[in-house]
């Protein structure tokens, strides 16, 4: 995974995240044993992340009809709970330097650059 965010709501395998050097993915009962940490933190969730999720799970129930999907909704917060959140180190760091970037006004495209040098 390079860019974007993906839910999953199935099992992952052994190694999750291997190689994994962009994008947020949200996982459902995350086995912290499973995932591969080398490029990557499991982090809480934002009320950014929330929202996206809710939005997100919304729409595959209602596209889908997916009973998982309507479980985690009903359950509300603890629902929520049951998700973790994986996170590329490298990822964050641009992200970060983005958000800084556009807060002060600086050029966005040059503090993403200098960021991938740090």
């Amino acid at each position: 995974m390079t860019g974007g965010r993906a839910v999953v709501l199935g099992r992952t395998g052994r190694n999750f995240a291997a190689g994994m050097s962009g994008g947020i993915a949200y996982v459902l009962d995350l086995d912290p044993e499973r995932v591969n940490g080398e490029m990557v933190e499991i982090e809480e969730l934002t009320d950014e992340d929330r929202d996206f999720l809710t939005t997100t799970l919304t729409r595959h129930r209602d596209e889908t009809g997916s009973t998982v999907a309507q479980s985690l909704l009903d359950a509300g917060e603890a629902g929520l709970a049951r998700i973790g959140k994986v996170m590329p180190r490298d990822y964050k760091r641009v992200l970060t330097a983005q958000a800084e970037a556009e807060r002060e006004g600086r050029d966005v495209n040059e503090a993403v650059m200098a960021s991938a040098q740090s």
